[in-house]
């Protein structure tokens, strides 16, 4: 799939998190989050998940996180990137 603009998913309320994807040359992940020195790895590797299954191998993908759980995270990654390759 590709990211052919930028899309946003998710809210910056407690419990979910806020993705922001756009087009870019490489795949970069950029996470900020309230938990980042305990779980910024797992959750790094939920969205590097994600996008494998989609397909995705370009974009810039912003993570802000507040504290959302796994299955949270993969949806918004999605719905992002499924919003971000839409015509």
């Amino acid at each position: 799939m590709e990211i052919r603009r930028k899309a946003t998913a998710g809210t910056m309320q407690s419990s979910d998190l806020m993705v922001v994807v756009e087009p870019s040359p490489t795949l970069e992940i950029e996470i900020e989050s309230t938990v980042k020195k305990q779980f910024e790895e797992l959750i790094r590797a939920r969205i590097q998940e994600t996008l494998e299954g989609l397909q995705v191998r370009a974009g810039r993908i912003q993570a802000s996180d507040r504290g959302a759980l796994d299955y949270a995270i993969a949806a918004r990654v999605e719905t992002a990137v499924r919003r971000a390759a839409k015509e």
